[in-house]
């Protein structure tokens, strides 16, 4: 099995080592990840520039650094690589739970996999002061990767791991919480107004979502899809306005 390890935190970041001395118990690695952190780049593409592709090894992994997003990473790791069976995007460093899917380079990496007709993995973890300690993850990463590498229908799939040794793992869904999207403004030292946006959550974790396992010391496990389609809207639309 060949499998392409990517992430958003640059190339550098212990959570992508830590991935690929998992994954390697299962395949061939081969790291192609931004040359520096791209977190929250969503879905972006390089297309007014040329990439550069550069060979990086890493604790004896052939990687490769490129300077563009998880989303390019993942196009150009496919094209240099050929046969690639799945794309492991991650460990990141900062969960990926619910609303954060849409801005979330991790996951558009995932994503990315998919749209080339590849599967497709994101993998994260919840960051704070101090590193998370990936040795006592990796238990749980090689659970994850046993179940997720070996069942072919899966084909996107998001990752939460807790801020502790995981009681094991749960099926999910995505959870949508509205926040108050308070807009607090401030001065710098210069005098010069700025903004910071407040994302204090106005709604419970519902029992079942991603955030809620998490939040209960578990793995999260969320299949996920590109069809955006709302069918129940849908539904409903042409019902009321029938057209011709």
């Amino acid at each position: 099995m060949r499998i392409l390890i990517t992430n958003d935190d640059g190339i550098y970041s212990p959570g992508i080592l830590s991935l690929a001395e998992v994954a390697a118990k299962f395949g061939d690695v081969r790291i192609v990840a931004p040359d520096v952190e791209r977190s929250s780049a969503g879905h972006s593409i390089t297309a007014l520039r040329p990439l550069s592709y550069k060979r990086t090894p890493i604790a004896g992994f052939e990687a490769y650094r490129v300077d563009g997003t998880p989303a390019d990473c993942v196009a150009l790791g496919a094209h240099n690589w050929e046969k690639v069976d799945i794309v492991l995007s991650g460990i990141n460093l900062g969960s990926n739970l619910g609303n954060s899917m849409w801005h979330s380079g991790t996951v558009a990496a995932a994503k990315q996999a998919t749209l080339l007709g590849l599967r497709g993995v994101a993998l994260s973890v919840p960051s704070s002061a101090d590193e998370p300690d990936f040795e006592i993850l990796k238990p749980s990463v090689a659970k994850v990767l046993d179940v997720l590498l070996n069942d072919k229908d899966l084909t996107l799939v998001n990752v939460n791991f807790p801020d502790r040794k995981p009681k094991g793992l749960r099926w999910t869904r995505q959870s949508v919480r509205r926040y108050d999207g308070t807009v607090v403004p401030g001065e710098d030292p210069m005098g010069r107004k700025h903004f910071w946006f407040s994302i204090v959550p106005i709604e419970e974790t519902e029992e079942g979502t991603d955030r809620w396992a998490v939040e209960e010391g578990y793995v999260s496990m969320t299949p996920l899809r590109l069809d955006l389609t709302n069918e129940k809207e849908l539904a409903a639309a042409a019902a009321r306005h029938p057209l011709t």
